[in-house]
């Protein structure tokens, strides 16, 4: 595999959130580890070019992996840091490489998410790429989490949904009584772009007439969240 791939961030995915941990590493091991976080994130990392021979994707994506324990009240900050870069892919064969050696959805325990976006935008509402936008939300009884991930990146590698540059990247969530799937796209307000998002969306995931899918924009994710935590904050943190 290239050096692109980091799914060391994997390794620990039922040993819960981090902060938890109560040892004190040394200053040296400390500025080490402070140094491999930050490199795990940046998404200034070297780009990924196709191999001699393979198949170049329209756009290079990354691939990212977040896990938060539930009941633990979250700020962005902590959200920014949670999150951690796989790495990235340019071509077929380096992203059937890339995949066939990560876990499916449907085998995540906890609060965790896989999310794959185009290299350079990171999974944040507040990215440039990502505020004037919003994203369609898919709730999925457990089971179904697997195939339908496999069916939506697939169809967003092979550029289905024709809508040009609008898509940023999709999100799998797996939750405790349900999985979340959504796909992230950049401008909100162009009706036309969401509505064929949507009807793709439908088809590619052969989903039943009566799935009920949600847009939401992130000016609403945000304003919500703040709301609700807000409140968090009012009741003494809990």
């Amino acid at each position: 595999l290239s050096n692109n791939y980091d799914f060391s961030v994997l390794k620990d995915d039922d040993s819960g959130d981090h902060d938890q941990d109560n040892s004190s590493p040394k200053d040296g091991e400390k500025e080490k580890n402070d140094e491999e976080e930050k490199d795990s994130n940046t998404t200034k990392r070297k780009a990924a070019v196709p191999g001699a021979g393979e198949h170049p994707l329209q756009y290079n994506y990354s691939f990212w992996y977040s896990r938060r324990t539930p009941g633990r009240p979250a700020s962005t900050q902590s959200y920014e840091q949670n999150i951690k870069q796989i790495g990235s892919f340019a071509s077929v064969e380096q992203f059937w490489r890339f995949y066939s050696h990560m876990i499916r959805p449907g085998d995540l325990t906890g609060h965790s998410d896989f999310h794959l976006f185009k290299e350079g935008i990171k999974p944040m509402w507040e990215d440039d790429a990502n505020k004037s936008g919003g994203k369609w939300i898919i709730r999925l009884r457990k089971g179904l989490a697997s195939r339908c991930w496999e069916n939506l990146i697939l169809a967003m590698l092979g550029e289905q949904f024709m809508v040009g540059e609008e898509i940023c990247g999709a999100v799998v969530s797996v939750r405790f009584q349900e999985d979340i799937i959504s796909i992230w796209n950049k401008t909100a307000s162009d009706q036309a772009t969401t509505a064929r998002i949507r009807d793709t969306l439908r088809r590619v995931l052969n989903l039943p007439p009566n799935t009920i899918m949600e847009y939401k924009t992130h000016t609403d994710s945000i304003k919500a969240w703040e709301d609700f935590h807000g409140l968090v904050n009012a009741s003494g943190g809990r």
